[in-house]
């Protein structure tokens, strides 16, 4: 009997710690992280959630959109359950990859008790010891009275530590403060953020007298130090006001900085004749085929690329990587900035459906709508700005790629015939092509524009069909 009483007791005393565990603790949680969504995305922003606290999802569901650094992209589940809690509301921006977004539980559990991981604390270096200070040194002599003379250097130190004109000691000539002035007064006032109050010095005179007003500057001269920015308040002198970076505005900045910065580039310029290209343009219009110069352009360039293999290759960390397939990238303006959408396997495509690939991708990038395969890879960009009346620029490679060619628009220019001897008009086009000389040396550049020349020239040698 007493051993059935020990045994009845010990399960009771499972059963009522299942129950305080269960209400205690709540159901486990399956994670929901910040997703790497393309090659270069390093944070995200949060569009919109597809799904409600509550909600059963199953494997494949359209949890939330999220905005990488090249589209608005759907981020889909990989498990089945409910969604239990959201953790980073829409318009959530920067969220960092691997952030926790979301919590779900499996199917069957009670999403309501759902136990939230407690937040992952950043560790935090302990502060260095902070030395004994000793107490700031008795300010200087003020200057004597008249307008102040500085050198530029020493207005910048001043003002961006908020150090008063009139403490330091001028040493230049004529009275002018100069920069080892400041620099003088900057270490007696080492912590210095806003300007030093001081009193004024006690005179021996029978009567106090009152420091006087700065006296206006005479109208049209220059003020001795600008005036510091206020945001917030219209109409003041030095005002601005911050407008948030989109993520794609954000990489954009961050890929040119890092473009410019490691990419050796080089560059070279050739004009190119359209009169064949706009002769066929009329031919194919009479078919009622509507293809632009940009996809004449486009095609020349695949061709080349089949022609001049050596071209076609990226820059990875370890030295050049030749790529199989020729695949151009197109530059799209966009509201959110400049996206280059990626016209695959253009070589063994005719000029027609070039075109007709160019205009869907350019859509689906104004829409936010690229997929990641349609702007990943390739070798070689194009920028062209000829519908805005560009005559010539200089385009920054798009790293890893090798080269971008940047297009201007076409102009007519009077042409001596040596045959006749006689004038004609031709349609001429600049081209830049920038080249990252560790890839595409001066030599390699120059026979590249020179088949593309000959290419664009020529289409009938190009495939169109």
């Amino acid at each position: 009997a007493n051993v059935c009483l020990w045994r009845l007791h010990g399960c009771l005393l499972d059963f009522f710690f299942y129950i305080s565990v269960s209400n205690g603790f709540g159901a486990a949680p399956v994670k929901v992280e910040m997703p790497a969504l393309s090659p270069t995305m390093e944070e995200g922003n949060i569009v919109k959630w597809l799904k409600k606290e509550g909600d059963a999802v199953a494997a494949g569901d359209a949890l939330c959109e999220i905005e990488t650094d090249k589209a608005v992209v759907t981020l889909e589940s990989s498990d089945d359950g409910v969604l239990a809690k959201i953790l980073m509301e829409e318009g959530s921006r920067a969220v960092r990859l691997g952030t926790l977004i979301a919590l779900m539980v499996e199917e069957g559990e009670d999403w309501k008790t759902v136990e939230i991981p407690p937040p992952v604390a950043a560790t935090q270096a302990t502060p260095a010891p902070a030395a004994p200070t000793a107490p700031p040194p008795h300010p200087p002599r003020a200057a004597s009275t008249g307008p102040l003379r500085l050198s530029p250097a020493a207005r910048h130190i001043l003002d961006t530590h908020g150090l008063d004109p009139q403490l330091a000691t001028p040493t230049g000539h004529r009275g002018i403060i100069t920069k080892e002035d400041a620099l003088n007064l900057l270490k007696k006032f080492p912590d210095s953020k806003t300007t030093p109050v001081t009193a004024a010095p006690v005179a021996a005179a029978p009567s106090p007298v009152a420091t006087p007003a700065a006296a206006p500057l005479p109208p049209g001269s220059r003020p001795m130090y600008p005036p510091q920015s206020i945001p917030g308040k219209p109409g003041a002198p030095g005002t601005f006001t911050e407008v948030p970076a989109s993520n794609v505005r954000r990489v954009i900045a961050q890929r040119l900085t890092q473009s410019k910065t490691t990419i050796p580039h080089a560059y070279a310029t050739i004009d190119c004749d359209l009169g064949a290209v706009m002769q066929l343009r009329k031919e194919m219009a009479k078919a009622e085929i509507k293809v632009s110069v940009n996809d004449f352009i486009i095609k020349a360039a695949a061709a080349t690329l089949r022609e001049l293999p050596e071209v076609n290759v990226t820059w990875s960390g370890e030295g050049p990587q030749a790529l199989d397939s020729i695949s151009i990238s197109i530059a799209v303006a966009t509201p959110k900035g400049l996206i280059t959408p990626i016209i695959t396997n253009a070589a063994d495509k005719g000029v027609q459906e070039i075109s007709a690939n160019a205009k869907a991708l350019a859509q689906k990038a104004r829409n936010g709508k690229l997929l990641p395969h349609e702007y990943q890879g390739g070798s070689f960009s194009i920028s062209n700005l000829g519908m805005f009346g560009i005559s010539e620029f200089s385009a920054v490679i798009n790293p890893p790629q090798a080269c971008i060619l940047a297009v201007g628009t076409s102009r007519a220019v009077l042409h001596l015939t040596e045959e006749t001897g006689a004038l004609s008009t031709q349609q001429l086009m600049t081209v830049t092509l920038s080249s990252d000389g560790r890839l595409v040396d001066d030599e390699l550049a120059s026979r590249f524009l020179d088949k593309f020349r000959a290419n664009l020239e020529r289409p009938q040698r190009m495939t169109l069909n």
